[in-house]
C-alpha cells in the first residue's frame, strides 16, 4: 500500500482491499470468446456507453487474494493500532476520528478482493501491488463466471503496480494501453469490482493530471471523477476508444467512499513498468545518485536564473554516477538529453525511466554559467548511502545579522545552528536549531573566517545557503543583510 504523508487532509485510501465479510461477486454474463478492444467511432458520451462496455468488459477481472497470516477486526470494533498498516499509522494518529475506518488486512485464511484487466491474449493481468502484496494464493474471475488461478509475476511498490499470469493455456479477451496521453476534460469510463459486487461501470472525466498524493517518488496520477470505491483498485479506466488510460489506485474521501476524487496511474507510467515486470520479474531503474530539491523563486533569483525551474542538487551519494561525472552540490539540472526538466519530481521520473548503463547528457547551471555534463547511469541500489561531508577545523562563528547563531558542527563540517530568531527570515524559511550550514553563497564554510568571507563575496539580494537538517540537505535563500 501507499506511504501516506501527513499533508494528506481528511482521507486518502487505497481503493483496493475488501475483507472476507464483503458480498461475493455478482457476475454478469458476457461472451467468452477473445475480443480485442476496438475503435469505437464517433461515440457520443451523452448517449449510451453500452457499445464501449460490450467491447471492454470481457477483459476486466475480479482479483481474489488469500492471506495466511494477517489480522482484521469485526465491524464496529476499534481497530487494534498494532494491526493498522504501518503506512497509515501517521494518518490515523493525526485524524483519530477515522481510525475505525482504517482498511484492515483479513485474518488468517481471509480473502481480499480487488480488480484487474487482461493485457495479453495469453493471460497476463495488470493490477495494483497493494492488492496482491503478501498473498499466498491469487485467482481471477471473469464476468462470465470463469475462474482461474494466477501467479504473481512481479510487483513494483514504487508505482503500486503488479503483473499476474493466469494459469491456463486458453486465449483470453484483452485490452491495450492507450498510445496517446489523456487530457483534462476527456471522457473516461472506469470498470472494477467495488465492494465485491462484481463488474461495475462508472463514467466521468479526467479532472486533473500530474497529481502528487504522497504515495511514492514517482507520483504522477490522473485525477478522475468517475466513481471509484474500495475494491476498484487495479481496475482499468478507459478512454472512449476502449484503450486503458489509467489503473485505478486510490481515492480521496472523508468516509472511505467515493466523493468524486479518484486517482489512476497513467498508461504512460504503467507501460514500461509492466513490460519490465514481464521480462525481468522486477523493475530496474536508472540511478543518478543525487539528492534534489525544487528551485524556488528565491533560489532562482539568488542563482541568477530567469525562471524557477529545474532540479537543484543539494547532495550527492558516495560512489554515485553523479559524483563520478563531476556534478556538485549547487548545480541545477535544466535538461536531460535535451528535454527540459520542470522540477525535482520531474527529474526523478525522467532518470528512473532511463535504462541503467546508458550515457546521458545533462544541461546544468553552475555558478551562473551553463555547462553540459555526461553521466553514465547505474542501476538504482536498494539502500544508497549518502556521501560524507568534508572534515574541517572547528571554530566558533556567527550569523546574527540573519537571525542565526551558530557553533562548530559536531563532525567539524559546516557550522551548527544553535539558535534562530523566531521573527527572522531564516525561521520563516524553515531553518531550525540543530541544522548545519554547509555552504554560504556557493562556498563551503567550516569556521568564522569562511562564513565572513563567503558573505562578503555574496552578490544580489539573496544569499544561498546549503543547510543539512534531519530530513536531508536543502538550499535556503535568505535576504542579503546588506540589502
Amino acid at each position: 500500500m501507499f506511504n501516506l504523508s501527513k499533508k494528506t487532509v481528511l482521507g486518502l485510501f487505497t481503493a483496493g482491499l475488501l475483507g472476507a465479510t464483503v458480498l461475493t461477486s455478482t457476475l454478469i454474463t458476457v461472451p467468452t470468446q477473445s475480443v480485442q478492444a476496438a475503435q469505437i467511432a464517433n461515440l457520443n458520451p451523452s448517449q449510451s456507453l453500452a457499445p464501449l462496455v460490450e467491447k471492454v468488459m470481457p477483459s476486466v477481472v475480479s482479483v481474489e487474494v488469500k492471506f495466511s497470516n494477517a489480522a482484521a477486526v469485526a465491524d464496529g470494533e476499534e481497530a487494534d493500532p498494532d494491526q493498522i498498516p504501518p503506512q497509515l499509522k501517521d494518518f490515523f494518529d493525526q485524524f483519530p476520528q477515522f481510525k475505525n475506518r482504517a482498511p484492515q488486512a483479513p485474518h488468517g485464511g481471509g480473502v481480499a478482493l480487488g480488480s484487474g484487466f487482461v493485457l495479453t491474449s495469453d493471460g497476463y493481468v495488470v493490477t495494483n501491488n497493494h492488492v496482491v502484496q503478501d498473498a499466498t494464493e491469487v485467482s481471477v474471475t471473469f464476468q462470465d463466471g470463469d475462474k482461474f488461478d494466477a501467479t504473481v509475476i512481479g510487483t513494483d511498490p514504487k508505482t503500486d503496480l503488479a503483473l499476474l499470469k493466469i494459469k491456463s493455456d486458453k486465449t483470453f479477451p484483452h485490452v491495450d494501453f492507450a498510445k496517446t496521453e489523456a487530457k483534462v476534460g476527456d471522457w473516461v469510463m472506469a470498470v472494477g469490482n467495488p465492494f465485491g459486487l462484481g463488474g461495475t461501470v462508472t463514467s466521468g472525466i479526467i479532472s486533473a493530471r500530474g497529481r502528487d498524493i504522497g504515495s511514492g517518488p514517482y507520483d504522477d496520477f490522473l485525477q478522475i471523477d468517475a466513481s471509484i470505491n474500495k475494491g476498484n483498485s487495479g481496475g482499468p479506466t478507459f478512454n472512449l476508444e476502449g484503450d486503458v488510460i489509467g489503473i485505478n489506485t486510490a481515492i480521496y474521501s472523508p468516509s472511505g467512499g467515493s466523493v468524486g476524487i479518484g486517482f489512476a496511474i497513467p498508461a504512460s507510467t504503467a507501460t514500461n513498468v509492466i513490460e519490465s515486470l514481464k521480462v525481468n520479474h522486477k523493475v530496474t531503474r536508472g540511478w543518478l545518485g543525487v539528492q534534489i530539491q525544487p528551485v524556488t523563486a528565491d533560489i532562482a533569483e539568488s542563482m541568477g536564473l530567469e525562471k524557477a525551474k529545474g532540479a537543484l542538487i543539494s547532495d550527492l551519494t558516495a560512489g554515485s554516477p553523479a559524483l563520478k561525472a563531476g556534478l556538485k552540490s549547487g548545480d541545477t539540472i535544466l535538461k536531460v538529453e535535451g528535454n527540459e526538466i520542470s522540477d525535482a519530481r520531474d527529474l526523478a521520473k525522467v532518470i528512473a525511466q532511463i535504462a541503467p548503463g546508458k550515457k546521458i547528457e545533462l544541461a546544468i547551471i553552475r555558478d551562473g554559467k551553463p555547462q553540459t555534463i555526461s553521466v553514465t547511469l547505474d542501476a538504482m541500489p536498494t539502500d544508497p548511502k549518502m556521501a560524507s561531508a568534508k572534515a574541517a577545523d572547528p571554530e566558533k562563528s556567527g550569523l546574527t545579522d540573519y537571525g542565526i547563531e551558530v557553533a562548530p558542527a559536531d563532525d567539524g563540517a559546516g557550522v551548527k545552528v544553535t539558535k534562530v530568531d523566531p521573527n527572522s527570515s531564516a525561521a520563516e524559511k524553515g531553518v531550525k536549531e540543530g541544522d548545519v550550514i554547509l555552504e554560504v553563497a556557493g562556498t563551503e564554510v567550516n569556521d568564522t573566517a569562511g562564513v565572513a568571507s563567503a558573505l562578503k563575496g555574496a552578490t544580489g539580494k539573496k544569499v544561498l545557503m546549503l543547510v543539512r537538517s534531519a530530513d536531508g540537505q536543502h538550499f535556503v535563500a535568505l535576504p542579503h543583510a546588506k540589502s
